[in-house]
This record gives C-alpha cells, sequence and structure tokens, in this order.
C-alpha cells in the first residue's frame, strides 16, 4: 500500500475534493493528478488542498503534443503547473504526425529536439519529463514514440534528472523487447513513472476508454511488477485507468475495488 497511487484517471468523474477526502479515509496517500482538473479548481488551490489532507501527488499528465503550434510555452506552463502542485514528474505524449505528413522518424526525431528544448527549464524547476510510449495504434494522431526503446533513445541525450520515461503496462505489454528495455531504462536511471491498467478485449469503439482494472485482462502485470522492481525502482505505482463503465460508478466504489485490484498483482505471493 506504501506504493499505491491512484491516478486520477482512474476515478475521472469524482471532484478534486471529494477525491482527496475519499484517498485519506481508504488510506491512500499518494495521487497522479491532470492539469484540466488542477486548473480548473485552481493550481494553488489544488496544492492547497493536497497540504490539507497529507496527500503527496506523484505525477502531472500532461505535456507533449509537440506537433501542435504553441507547443513550447504550453509545456513550460505544464512545468511550472508541476512544481507549483508538488509533482516531481511531468508525463509526456509526444503527439501524432503533423497534418498532411507521413515521416514517422521525422516526427520522432523532431520530438527529441523539442524535448531539448524543455531541459533547462525542467532541471530549473526540478521536474523530472517522463516520456511515454503509447501502444502504436496511436502513433498516426497522438504519439509517434510507440516503444519504450524509442521513448529511451530520445531521452539519452539528457540527464535523467531532467528526461526519463514511462512505464505504462497498458501501452507495453505485447511488445516482446519490453523486458530488455525496462532493465536499460533501470540501468540508466531513466524509470520515472510506473502505471498499471489491464488490456481487456474486445475494444470498445472508443479505444482509449478500454482500459481494465490490473488483473482483468490480457497483461502480464506480475511480470512487469518484477521488471521494474528488479532496475531497483521504488518509487510510486499508478493506477490509470481510462473506462467508461467505471467511472459511471461512485468514487468510493472506484477507489476500493482499484485497491483490489492492485493488490492482486503487486502483493507478494
Amino acid at each position: 500500500m506504501e506504493r499505491f497511487s491512484l491516478n486520477q484517471a482512474t476515478t475521472k468523474y469524482w471532484p478534486l475534493p471529494a477525491l482527496a477526502a475519499g484517498c485519506v479515509e481508504a488510506g491512500v496517500r499518494q495521487v497522479g493528478l491532470w492539469r484540466e482538473d488542477i486548473q480548473g479548481y485552481g493550481v494553488k488551490d489544488s496544492r492547497r488542498l493536497m497540504d490539507d489532507h497529507g496527500l503527496t501527488v506523484t505525477s502531472l499528465c500532461r505535456g507533449g503534443f509537440f506537433h501542435d503550434d504553441g507547443w513550447l510555452d504550453a509545456n513550460r506552463r505544464a512545468i511550472e503547473e508541476a512544481a507549483m502542485i508538488g509533482a516531481p514528474v511531468l508525463l509526456l505524449v509526444s503527439g501524432g504526425l503533423p497534418p498532411g505528413r507521413r515521416d514517422l522518424d521525422g516526427a520522432r526525431a523532431r520530438v527529441g529536439e523539442r524535448i531539448g528544448e524543455l531541459v533547462p527549464d525542467a532541471l530549473a524547476a526540478g521536474v523530472q519529463l517522463a516520456i511515454e510510449p503509447l501502444h502504436p495504434m496511436f502513433a498516426s494522431d497522438r504519439c509517434v514514440v510507440s516503444t519504450l526503446a524509442q521513448a529511451l533513445d530520445l531521452a539519452a541525450p539528457h540527464p535523467p534528472a531532467a528526461v526519463g520515461v514511462a512505464v505504462d503496462t497498458y501501452h507495453l505489454w505485447w511488445d516482446d523487447t519490453v523486458w530488455a528495455q525496462i532493465e536499460r531504462a533501470g540501468r540508466e536511471d531513466r524509470v520515472a513513472c510506473f502505471q498499471l491498467a489491464d488490456w481487456v478485449t474486445p475494444l470498445p469503439a472508443g479505444v482509449l476508454l478500454g482500459r481494465g482494472l490490473p488483473g482483468t485482462g490480457a497483461a502480464d502485470l506480475r511480470r512487469f511488477v518484477a521488471a521494474v522492481d528488479a532496475t531497483g525502482f521504488t518509487g510510486p505505482i499508478e493506477v490509470e485507468v481510462f473506462n467508461e463503465a467505471l467511472w459511471s460508478r461512485p468514487g468510493p466504489d472506484i477507489l476500493a475495488d482499484t485497491l483490489t485490484a492492485f493488490r492482486s498483482v503487486v502483493a507478494r505471493e
């Protein structure tokens, strides 16, 4: 339990004050937050709310989308917000192909260049940028970084304190090279964030919303936990599930089932 972190996406419609109170009641001490929610509540007020409830913010989602106009200012604001909320990690979703383009390699290279422009800001703020690979089905419109190897290659030119990677089981479970890449991430001190969600089928029409609680799908989450632990990473393990059916339920019920699911794959046998 000391490593469990509730990513706010799992209880999407639970208002932030109720989430904070519900976490304390359930004995949860860590949360991953989203920018639109803390902006809606007020970033400073969100920080005060977390502090008043004794909650630690484990990550802020998200920056990136480097193909958008205004990406530099938007990401500098995201870094600033992460520092203000007390999040040590800012997740980066790279963005997809520029309109009308098909050059994946070129798009990925530009992501690397633009991350490099953010490194001084990240170091100054004490915020680690975490490059998050997404499943290849999102490469065209959402994330041209599809594998942990690609993410590590993009991070490599920069100090680990500034740029790491996110290991998200939903996006990486299919890749037979992921185990070697997790070991590499540990060797290079790049594991910045570890997130659990399961792959469930059949996929819904809105594929992003098809994640399952840990232990309900096809991913070998116990193997992921063991692999990440073997790197020496002892940080929080976030559960981040996008699922409309789950979101329709009361926040306390979602949290209770999330904790049960978490224990089912993290608890040592």
